[in-house]
């Protein structure tokens, strides 16, 4: 038997290696980019970015926007994670990675179907990274309640700008979460700011039934105002991902903390009828499902309507994909775990606000 030189001893072990470690990242890849994004600093300890000044424009990443034709309403909408993470557990005002997608993903996608409601603003706040909802740990949940102080401020000063008239809250994932809270703590408890919300958009995101105060309950169908629009939503066919979304799912608690949903029953309001009913609704209802990326605030984008069959089935909003480029997943590993950068219900969010404000104005008078 031939005995293989140093040389080739050399280049096989190289072989092996490089193997090895490529087999290594497609099996923990996944694993590794999470890790990359852990802070590794306790949130008890950690020093949380200077606090937005909201008397000041730049504060905003839209401040009464309004385009051609929209309605009386103002429009407060939360956005959604655009921070991937790092070295910090909350992202600064002002990061540019982050804030670029927002503008060119986050609102045209998801605050873009309010547009014609009114003036619609939106605040930049010190956003939980996405690593905070890539974990379970205690200091993710405390980095993500801590940015409810900022929309708690936001919120008021957005109220001294418009102290009458009829308002709409919106918010997507992270945002939807901030808002659901500041229903319970500051829109719930006074009667005034009450009978002003026409109604509250909670997109993707988890909601429990039992946090939303009796006077701002889920809507049981588009005649009713005042009430909570809320789903998270997962491919019909994909029952584990359902089951994950579940038990990893976080809800408030009464003291302002992040617990797990533990049982608890999720709102689930469906999109497209606008009410909690549990029938499958086929796509012939669907109003229009669009990507809106990279268009400017105010451009109305095209809307593919009929494509998407839903159900509201065990507090999850279950849904058909489109079969069209446009939906397809693309994107960085980080890009494709936050909120999805199309929205499916673009038109029938559109629809369904325009019918409550209607609603709103004739009880209004």
């Amino acid at each position: 038997m031939k005995h293989l030189t140093l040389r080739q001893w050399i280049g096989y072990s190289g072989f092996v290696l490089v193997f090895l470690l490529t087999a290594a990242v497609a099996v923990w890849r996944g694993d590794i980019l999470r890790a990359a994004l852990d802070p590794q600093i306790p949130f008890q300890t950690y020093r949380p970015p200077p606090a937005p000044d909201y008397a000041q424009p730049s504060a905003w990443a839209l401040l009464d926007a309004r385009v051609q034709g929209s309605g009386a309403a103002n429009v407060f909408f939360v956005h959604s994670t655009t921070f991937d993470g790092g070295r910090d557990w909350n992202g600064a005002i002002g990061d540019k990675k982050a804030d670029a997608y927002l503008e060119r993903v986050v609102l045209p996608n998801y605050a873009g179907p309010f547009a014609r409601a009114g003036a619609v603003s939106a605040p930049r706040y010190r956003q939980a990274s996405l690593y905070t909802r890539l974990t379970l740990r205690d200091d993710a949940r405390e980095a993500r309640a801590f940015a409810y102080d900022d929309i708690l401020s936001a919120f008021d000063v957005w109220l001294g700008r418009h102290p009458t008239g009829p308002f709409v809250l919106a918010g997507v994932e992270q945002g939807a979460d901030l808002l659901d809270r500041l229903i319970r703590e500051r829109i719930a408890p006074d009667p005034v700011l009450r009978s002003r919300m026409v109604a509250a958009y909670l997109m993707d995101a988890i909601i429990a039934v039992e946090n939303l105060p009796a006077d701002t309950p889920p809507c049981a169908d588009r005649r009713q105002i005042h009430c909570v629009v809320a789903w998270s939503q997962v491919g019909a066919p994909d029952d584990a991902a359902a089951h994950r979304r579940l038990r990893r799912a976080t809800v408030w608690d009464e003291r302002g903390q992040f617990v797990d949903l533990a049982g608890r029953r999720p709102v689930c309001v469906n999109p497209v009828t606008g009410g909690t009913g549990e029938a499958r609704v086929p796509a012939r209802l669907h109003r229009g499902a669009t990507n809106a990326t990279g268009l400017e605030w105010g451009a109305r984008p095209a809307l593919m309507a009929r494509e998407v069959e839903t159900q509201c089935r065990d507090g999850l909003l279950r849904h058909s994909w489109p079969d069209l480029e446009s939906f397809k997943e693309r994107g960085s590993w980080a890009d494709r775990r936050k909120a999805r950068p199309y929205n499916l219900f673009y038109g029938d969010i559109e629809e369904d606000v325009a019918e409550r404000l209607a609603v709103y104005a004739a009880r209004a008078g």
